[in-house]
C-alpha cells in the first residue's frame, strides 16, 4: 500500500469484511481477542476508510467491535445491522474524497431469518440484548439512493459481507451501485463481473493477496472493464490466425462444395475480425470511466514490517501450528 501511495495516485483502501476470525465458531479460542485487537489496529494504522461487519467479525460481540474503533479512523459499515428496536448497530455508509472524487461506501452484513444474541459468547447464559441482520437489498438500495440524491456522490461502492449468492440477486436488483466487493465463502481472486449496472469485484485472499481496482473517470457513464480489451485482442489474434487458414485451404480447394463452405467460413471471419477491430479501436468515442483489476501477490518479496513480525509472533509464535 505505501508503494502504491508514493506513486501520486489517489489511494482507498477498503475491506470487505469477515477479516477479524477464522470461522464463526473461533471466537472463543484463546488467541481470538489478541489476533482481532491487532487486526483492527493494522487496518486503521495502514489507512483502511471502511470495512463491512461480516458473520465472523461478530464474534465477540457488537460492543467489542464499538469500543476496537472507538479511536480509530477505520469505519465499521452496515446497512442492515439493527438492534431489537430496529436501530442501527453500524453506520450503514461513510463519504470520502479521494482526488477530488466523492465516494459513497456502503457496508451490508448478512440477513438473519431471527433475531440473535449481540453478544455471541453469552448464548449459553441469558439471551440479553439481541441483533438482527434485516434483508440486504432494501437496505441497500435506500443507503444508495440516498448517498446519491442526498450527498450527491460521484460513485458508490459495495462492501457486501454476505453469501455470493445473493450478491449475485443484489447485484441485478438495485441501482445506484458501481461496484460491490465481496465476502463470505473466501472465494479467492477472479475477473469483475458484470451484472445489470453493477461490477462484482472479488477481494484478496487474506494475508497472500490485495485486489487493485484502478479507476479512471473522465465523466459520465457506465464502467468499461480494461481487461475486456485485452482479452479482445487474444480473441482478435486467434480469429486472424483462423481466417489465415482459412483463406490458405480456399486458394487450394478445387471441390465447388467445399470452396463454397470455406467461403461462407471466410466470410463470417472476416465479420468476426471487423467487429473485434472496432471493439480493440473502442470506437469514435473512448470510455469516459474504465476500471482494471489486477492482484499484488504479497509472497516473500514483500518484506515484513518487523514492529508488526513481532506483534503476530507474540500471538502466534514460529511453530506453531497456527503461524
Amino acid at each position: 500500500m505505501e508503494q502504491e501511495r508514493a506513486k501520486g495516485v489517489p489511494v482507498l483502501v477498503l475491506d470487505a469484511g469477515n477479516a477479524l476470525f477464522r470461522s464463526r465458531d473461533s471466537g472463543g479460542a484463546p488467541d481470538a481477542r489478541a489476533r482481532a485487537e491487532l487486526l483492527l489496529a493494522q487496518m486503521d494504522a495502514q489507512g483502511t476508510t471502511a470495512m463491512a461487519v461480516g458473520a465472523r467479525d461478530l464474534n465477540l460481540g457488537v460492543d467489542f467491535l464499538r469500543k476496537q474503533t472507538r479511536k480509530s479512523k477505520l469505519k465499521l459499515l452496515s446497512a442492515n445491522l439493527v438492534d431489537a428496536k430496529g436501530t442501527l448497530l453500524f453506520p450503514a455508509s461513510t463519504v470520502v474524497d479521494v482526488g477530488g472524487l466523492k465516494v459513497g461506501v456502503v457496508g451490508a452484513s448478512p440477513a438473519t431469518t431471527q433475531p440473535e444474541p449481540m453478544e455471541p459468547l453469552a448464548q449459553g447464559k441469558a439471551a440479553g440484548v439481541m441483533r438482527q441482520g434485516l434483508p440486504v437489498a432494501p437496505a441497500v438500495a435506500a443507503e444508495a439512493k440516498r448517498l446519491r440524491q442526498k450527498e450527491r456522490v460521484d460513485l458508490v461502492v459495495l462492501l457486501a459481507a454476505v453469501p455470493y449468492d445473493e450478491v449475485l440477486k443484489l447485484a441485478n436488483e438495485v441501482e445506484g451501485v458501481d461496484f460491490v466487493m465481496q465476502s463470505h465463502e473466501g472465494r479467492g481472486s477472479g475477473i469483475p463481473q458484470r451484472m445489470a449496472m453493477t461490477t462484482i469485484v472479488p477481494p484478496g485472499d487474506r494475508g497472500r493477496q490485495l485486489a487493485k481496482l484502478e479507476l479512471s473517470i473522465s465523466g459520465p457513464g457506465r464502467f468499461v472493464d480494461n481487461s475486456e480489451v485485452a482479452r479482445t485482442r487474444d480473441g482478435l489474434r486467434i480469429v486472424e490466425t483462423n481466417l489465415a487458414k482459412a483463406r490458405e485451404r480456399l486458394a487450394k480447394s478445387t471441390d465447388e462444395v467445399q470452396k463454397r463452405s470455406l467461403e461462407s467460413a471466410v466470410a463470417s471471419l472476416e465479420a468476426r475480425r471487423t467487429a473485434l477491430e472496432k471493439t480493440v479501436a473502442g470506437g469514435a468515442t473512448p470510455a469516459a470511466r474504465t476500471h482494471l483489476l489486477s492482484y499484488i501477490q504479497l509472497g516473500s518479496d514483500v518484506p515484513a514490517d518487523p514492529a508488526v513480525q513481532k506483534a503476530v509472533e507474540r500471538i502466534e509464535p514460529p511453530g506453531s501450528a497456527a503461524h
